[in-house]
């Protein structure tokens, strides 16, 4: 209690400072209104009403389904090297004891939490999957509950600022389209400082000039080149993909919180944003349909904890043994149609990510569970391997999109277009919940599993996202 009447302390006088480095600089905040672009204009204005802006029914029950699959991918998260590695850097480094680190007892600045919590989210390929190239959870929700246990949000505004944090930036990397990913960037990293920083903007309550501000701050640090796919042990990606963006994204909402000024208008004029990262981009993008299309709805849950591409064959396999079960020993090969020479899960290093090893463990066990996905031992088993070499990439657009091969000369075959967890057939809320309640219950107990995910399915009713920290820590 003494900790918390300090902090309120300290926060009021930064409060205070920022509000008097705001009220000396009145003439520059007209002057930048007046100047700024259309785009940077009616989008800081949105950005800085998303707090308290209502949002569709569906979209609120979408949101409540991305925060609790990305508080499981943080909790499982917790048990895997990545994630060790994430709160061994949290409990070395210190800091204020304000933001919640999941799933230890630790608590730290919302810095350091927002950089931890999104390795933990991206530990492995369990978190959401927007479908061009971002994976918004694992940045944006860390982002959103280290700013929201920094300033004491409702369940209902860290719900909106999760919500405008998906919707930021995936419009980013509309707009920076094609030519951000023609290069050699990580538009995972991209997407994911803009979003994490317009959840964390949104969440420490940033008016439209600050908001500017913000973006000015995001875009000096937008970083992340996409040599992540050489990492063998997940780590250096876990960084890309959660915690670097997520930091990054937080820290500019506290920068411009606590007083700082900058760039009013990023996107135009001498060396902007665009300019520099894709000349050829749409600014006009980051604006379009703006409240009423809402990126987190096409924005996929993975109903098996491995890499997006491997989705769609696992779920032709299952759909193929329900309907004519078979044996391993019985499959001469397994063809699926995805190019060996593009794709990023052909024959990689970590299981959850290399089809190969993933298909032969279907086809031994009947299904995959997160445990078996990230058996790295199991990758040198003797059956594994055999199994492993009967399956064959093939390039071309030819359906079906698996082959089975049987050895008494049948063929099996089995087409999935709309994999489960993805806009056409997206997972109901009891599908969520199991999928989560599998991921969480090894590590908080099955009796504190459903208390945390009856209290996220009733966030918009929430006083305080500070309440959730009990739930999702262990001690």
């Amino acid at each position: 209690m003494e900790d918390e009447r300090r902090f309120t302390r300290r926060s009021l006088l930064q409060g205070a400072g920022a509000a008097i480095v705001a009220a000396s600089l009145p003439t520059r905040a007209r002057k930048a209104a007046e100047s700024d672009s259309p785009v940077m204009s009616e989008l800081s204005a949105y950005m800085s009403q998303a707090q308290g802006r209502a949002l569709p029914g569906n979209v609120i029950e979408k949101a409540k389904h991305h925060v609790l699959d990305t508080f499981a991918a943080m909790i499982s998260g917790a048990e895997l090297p990545p994630g060790r590695a994430a709160i061994q850097f949290a409990r070395a480094y210190g800091g204020e004891k304000v933001s919640t680190i999941v799933g230890s007892n630790i608590l730290s600045g919302p810095i350091e939490a927002a950089l931890a919590n999104g390795v933990l989210a991206h530990a492995d390929e369990t978190d959401d999957s927007w479908p061009s190239g971002w994976h918004p959870g694992c940045n944006v929700m860390p982002a959103a509950l280290a700013t929201g246990e920094r300033f004491g949000i409702s369940g209902m505004h860290f719900l909106r600022a999760a919500v405008l944090g998906y919707d930021i930036g995936a419009r980013m990397l509309i707009a920076l389209s094609p030519g951000v990913f023609d290069t050699h960037k990580s538009t995972h990293s991209i997407g994911g400082v803009f979003g994490a920083a317009a959840a964390a903007g949104c969440a420490a309550g940033l008016n439209a000039q600050q908001m500017r501000w913000l973006l000015d701050y995001t875009a000096q640090q937008s970083s992340g080149i996409a040599a992540w796919s050489r990492d063998t042990d997940h780590i250096e990606k876990g960084f890309a993909f959660g915690g670097m963006p997520a930091r990054s994204g937080v820290t500019s909402a506290l920068l411009v919180h606590s007083g700082w000024t900058g760039v009013d208008d990023i996107l135009s004029g001498d060396d902007n944003f665009l300019l520099a990262n894709a000349p050829h981009g749409d600014a006009k993008a980051l604006i379009d349909k703006l409240g009423e299309r809402y990126e987190i709805i096409p924005t996929s849950i993975k109903k098996w904890t491995v890499g997006s591409p491997i989705q769609a064959p696992l779920d032709a396999l299952e759909i193929m043994l329900k309907r004519r079960p078979f044996e391993a020993d019985q499959v001469r090969e397994v063809i699926v149609r995805m190019d060996p020479r593009t794709s990023v899960v052909n024959n990689r290093e970590m299981p959850d990510i290399c089809i190969q090893h993933m298909i032969a463990v279907m086809l031994i066990d009947k299904t995959v569970t997160f445990r078996s996905a990230h058996d790295k031992p199991r990758m040198k088993d003797p059956t594994i391997l055999q199994h492993r070499a009967k399956v064959r990439l093939e390039p071309g657009a030819d359906r079906p999109l698996v082959v089975v091969a049987l050895a008494d000369g049948t063929r099996l075959s089995e087409d999935v277009r709309a994999v489960l967890g993805t806009l056409n057939n997206p997972m109901t809320r009891d599908q969520v919940v199991a999928k989560s309640r599998d991921l969480m219950t090894p590590v908080l107990g099955a009796s504190d599993c459903m208390k945390l995910i009856e209290r996220i399915l009733n966030l918009e009713n929430m006083k305080s996202v500070r309440e959730l920290r009990p739930l999702l820590q262990r001690t």
